[in-house]
């Protein structure tokens, strides 16, 4: 069954992020509130978490996952960026953007694309997700909680609770968060190809 977590969204209380962060290093998946949805995450380096996942989500091994990371500075570590990138991204972030780019030394290779060694990079615009990624010190591994055969991403946390009760280990609910996944743009090949159109502005990259 799966602790559920009720976090202020604006304040939230540094016990329960604590105890969170505690929970994800020990080895536990959980589902947890962005600003463009609700996501999946795990410690970087869990293999059962990303197996789980995988499970949960009806996944292949070519699907991107994602590191959600706390700032730009830890966003480089994980990721080659160029200037011309660099500069789009930085301009883009925190917000409900996705960015597929190489992976570096520092990314899983059971993370990774496994014919462009790639991997997603996003720095949410949401209190709860950032407090707890301080508090972590190093980037979530993330899936957006899309479930199979299904349009619409999952956002109210009763409702993670009582359909994943016994397939995640905790549920971060903090009230109201993005409804819509994020948009995914693929820098891999030098310009931005947009993959998917979702909550961020994709003006900027057309």
């Amino acid at each position: 069954m799966a602790k559920y977590f009720d976090v202020h969204p604006d304040n939230p209380q540094p016990r329960s992020i604590s105890q969170i962060a505690d929970a994800v290093r020990s080895g536990s998946l959980i589902a947890y509130p962005t600003d463009s949805c609700y996501a999946l995450g795990c410690q970087l380096g869990s293999r059962d978490g990303i197996d789980r996942i995988r499970t949960i989500r009806h996944l292949d091994d070519r699907h991107h996952f994602t590191l959600m990371c706390r700032d730009f500075a830890q966003l480089g570590q994980f990721v080659r960026v160029d200037n011309d990138v660099f500069r789009a991204v930085k301009a883009s972030t925190p917000g409900s953007y996705t960015f597929i780019l190489p992976a570096t030394r520092e990314v899983p290779r059971k993370l990774l694309h496994p014919k462009k060694k790639t991997v997603g990079v996003r720095i949410p615009d949401h209190v709860v997700t950032q407090a707890l990624l301080a508090e972590m010190g190093e980037p979530l591994l993330s899936s957006t909680l899309l479930l199979p055969d299904e349009e619409e991403p999952l956002t109210q946390g009763w409702e993670i609770k009582d359909r994943l009760d016994h397939q995640v280990d905790a549920v971060v609910d903090s009230g109201e968060c993005g409804t819509e996944p994020t948009t995914v743009i693929d820098f891999s090949g030098g310009e931005a190809e947009i993959v998917r159109r979702g909550a961020g502005d994709t003006s900027r990259f057309e």
